[in-house]
This record gives structure tokens, C-alpha cells and sequence, in this order.
């Protein structure tokens, strides 16, 4: 970061591989617009270049801060157009599975879909930070700039705000009656 503030292209080329694809992937999973998605993962990396005088090493790591940054973006975007999408990201190769089994799994990704855009924002943030990203609560937290615990609060009634959206849409069965069959 030290050289990305010294104006050096060749060290913020190097941070551009590393975190690009990610940024891609985070954007497109939250927006479901590629090309939005592009602009995001762009606009991340000019703020990193922008504000790299001013970086300091003992806060998050500079992935960290870009996932704050991207998160934060779609955020913005997602309050003006309010659409989600939790499609594969469009470079991901093809595991074709038989065709009855396609169906189902579009009609049931569609269906989550929906669900996962009935959340708010932030919820919806929180289960695709945490299901789609991989990523761990410390650092979901972090690039929601929450504390653990507000985090793993948020995120618990996210689970739950989905499971009943899942439920009334009957995608899953009615555990509470499963013993009375």
C-alpha cells in the first residue's frame, strides 16, 4: 500500500489480480447485473487507489476494506433499483446435471431468490456475505462495520426472516407437522 500511495502502477496492478475477481463476484451476487457488478469492482478499486495515503496498516486488510467498500456500494445501488440475485456468476463452468434436476434446482434458486429479496438490505447482506461469500462472521461484521455480536444477531434473524419467507412460499415442508404423518 505504501508504493499504491507513492503513485506505483505496477503495485496497484497487483492488487487489481488479486481482488478483482472477487469484487466481480461480490457485486454480481448482491446486484445480479454483471455489468453493475463491473462498475462496482471498479469504483472499489479507484477508492483504494484514491485513498491509499491515507491507509493504515493495523486496521482490516486491504481485501477486507474492499469487501466494506463493494458491500457498500451495492448497498447504494440496491436502495435505487431494489433487486437481488443470487445467480451463478456468469464465468462459472457447467455442472450439467440431468434435466428433471435442473428444474427443480431453478425453480427452488428462483424461488430463494424471491425470498432472499423479501429481506432487508442489510439482512440480505448478511446471508450473502455469510452463504455466498464464505465468509466468516468476524468478517461479515467487519465489512458491515458492526460488532460481533450485533453481526451474529443480524444474522440469526436474517435465518430467520428467510426460513418463514421459504415456508409460506412452500419450498420446505412444515417441520411442526412432520410428526403426524
Amino acid at each position: 500500500m505504501v508504493r499504491v500511495a507513492a503513485r506505483d502502477g505496477a503495485a496497484f496492478e497487483i492488487l487489481v489480480g488479486q481482488h478483482s475477481r472477487m469484487l466481480h463476484r461480490l457485486a454480481y451476487r448482491m446486484l445480479g447485473d454483471a455489468e453493475a457488478a463491473e462498475d462496482v469492482g471498479q469504483e472499489s478499486l479507484l477508492r483504494l487507489w484514491d485513498h491509499a495515503a491515507r491507509w493504515r496498516g493495523d486496521g482490516p486488510g486491504v481485501g477486507a476494506w474492499l469487501k466494506r467498500v463493494a458491500t457498500n456500494l451495492c448497498f447504494d445501488r440496491l436502495r435505487r433499483n431494489k433487486f437481488v440475485s443470487a445467480e451463478d456468476v456468469p464465468d462459472r463452468a457447467d455442472q450439467s446435471p440431468a434435466a428433471d434436476d435442473i428444474m427443480d434446482d431453478e425453480r427452488m434458486r428462483m424461488a430463494t431468490i424471491a425470498c432472499i429479496g423479501t429481506l432487508s438490505d442489510r439482512q440480505r447482506a448478511a446471508i450473502i456475505l455469510t452463504y455466498y461469500e464464505d465468509m466468516t462472521n468476524a468478517e461479515a461484521a467487519s465489512t458491515l462495520d458492526m460488532n460481533i455480536k450485533a453481526f451474529e444477531s443480524l444474522l440469526l434473524r436474517s435465518r430467520l426472516t428467510l426460513r418463514k419467507a421459504i415456508e409460506t412460499n412452500g419450498l420446505l415442508p412444515d417441520f411442526a407437522n412432520r410428526g403426524a404423518a
